[in-house]
């Protein structure tokens, strides 16, 4: 069920400045009664309670059913689901019930859930634009998270994400699940080996032909304005009227999402930034627009990116990153194609080629030796281990090793980090058509020699 849901809830009439009191009011008393649950949790055997942040399609179609996976094994339970729409709450709930065997309580807001001393963790699957903020509120209620993609497309949130995350002890997961990949674990090493090269080039695509993506038609209707809160919906930060389309279609309307980067741009430029341990790129330039799917979004439909990755020291090394995407054709699919001198990784295939590496005649030419790669696979006995749901049943089943050891996850926050800053460059380039860099001493996008306000 598509339903983006928040977790600040105020009447219309309620002030920001009124609203920022009573939620601090709020979560303080929530991390003290939290304290004794969270406090037995670690190091220990006994069950993790964990509460649901937004019952839509992510969470009830990824998330939960990865969590359901690995629940008996880890010894964690959902006991609560929040949602701000009571439509939303109820499928929720039976969700929860049919596919995790628990039936939870239905809360209205993240006050209610945070005030309970049964939940330790959260599982946070709300609108894009949503994730920092909801996290963070997490993170000053003394819980655990596992928060979707992407960690944030504003680098004020997520600058403070970082910063209320590495000012706790919670442990936070984010949703990029190719870390938790054997397949990409395998490409990491063997990169990291040496044995690949330098990487000269990478190609990363994700096409369909899907007029209806993140369209919901068939819901959109039965959502009335009295029967959600649209103040806390926006956080504070928007400043739009009530639009079931924005609320449901979100994916499809900046502010609420990018679309093609938030969705699915992140999930692929992370493994530029995990392979390489470079922080972020250089600089971007981006291309695009609503080219054949007029039904009133405002996110492209068509993008094309290039991202200049390498040492900010030394111009002179690096390589590219082109990033293509598009919703009207689906030729090419989803790849990740990364080459060298000697050849190229296909994580569709998991595999290493000699593609386009220098051959004999190539190298006599110039008096040099060819550089072939020796082909080989990153497949475990066959299987396919960079598929879903396999990539998210693996991460969902890390965050929750690691809310019991107390270890860094996978997907840390500082790869929810580095993953933002792409992000956000990647935004700033759309809606500037100006080549993009970042400011590591502030830390700062900045478009035309300028720090850029994020709309």
């Amino acid at each position: 069920m598509p339903t983006p849901e928040t977790t600040h809830e105020s009447s219309p009439n309620t002030s920001r400045r009124d609203f920022v009191k009573l939620g601090a009011a709020s979560l303080a008393v929530a991390a003290t009664q939290s304290a004794r649950s969270y406090a037995k949790i670690v190091g220990a055997n006994d069950r993790v309670g964990v509460g649901i942040v937004g019952c839509g399609d992510r969470m009830l179609s990824g998330d939960l059913p990865s969590f359901a996976a690995n629940q008996k094994d880890m010894n964690f339970q959902l006991v609560a689901v929040s949602d701000i729409w009571k439509l939303a709450r109820e499928r929720g709930a039976a969700a929860v019930e049919k596919v995790a065997g628990s039936k939870v309580d239905m809360v209205r807001n993240n006050d209610e859930l945070y005030a309970r001393n049964d939940i330790d963790a959260v599982l946070i699957a709300t609108a894009d634009f949503q994730h920092a903020r909801h996290g963070i509120e997490a993170v000053k209620a003394g819980r655990d998270a596992y928060v979707e993609k992407p960690t944030a497309h504003r680098m004020d949130d997520a600058r403070d994400f970082l910063a209320a995350v590495e000012g706790s002890k919670q442990i936070i997961a984010v949703g990029t699940q190719r870390r938790s990949s054997p397949a990409y674990q395998k490409a990491y090493e063997y990169i990291n080996s040496g044995k690949f090269g330098d990487i000269v080039m990478v190609e990363m695509s994700w096409n369909v032909n899907q007029p209806g993506r993140w369209r919901r038609p068939d819901v959109v209707p039965t959502l009335k304005q009295e029967d959600t809160d649209w103040n806390r919906y926006c956080l504070g930060v928007i400043k739009d009227k009530f639009d079931a389309r924005k609320y449901l279609e979100f994916r499809l309307f900046w502010p609420y999402s990018s679309g093609i980067p938030d969705q699915w741009l992140v999930h692929q430029i992370d493994t530029v930034h995990w392979f390489t341990g470079l922080p972020h790129p250089r600089s971007v330039v981006a291309n695009g627009g609503v080219y054949l799917w007029k039904d009133g979004r405002t996110n492209w439909d068509t993008m094309t990116a290039v991202f200049d990755y390498g040492p900010l020291d030394d111009l002179a090394k690096g390589f590219q990153v082109q990033y293509t995407s598009r919703f009207t054709n689906a030729a090419g699919g989803t790849k990740e194609l990364y080459y060298s001198n000697g050849g190229m990784i296909d994580m569709d295939k998991q595999a290493v080629t000699s593609t386009g590496g220098l051959t004999a005649g190539q190298a006599t030419a110039m008096k040099m030796q060819p550089n072939l790669l020796p082909s080989s696979s990153f497949m475990e006995n066959g299987a396919n281990g960079a598929a879903e749901p396999a990539m998210t049943n693996a991460n969902m089943r890390n965050w929750m090793e690691c809310v019991r050891s107390r270890k860094t996850p996978n997907a840390s926050i500082r790869a929810g980090y580095a993953h933002s800053i792409a992000l956000c460059m990647n935004v700033a380039a759309i809606q500037t058509g100006l080549k993009v860099t970042f400011d590591d001493k502030t830390q700062q996008v900045m478009a035309g020699g300028k720090p850029y306000a994020f709309a």
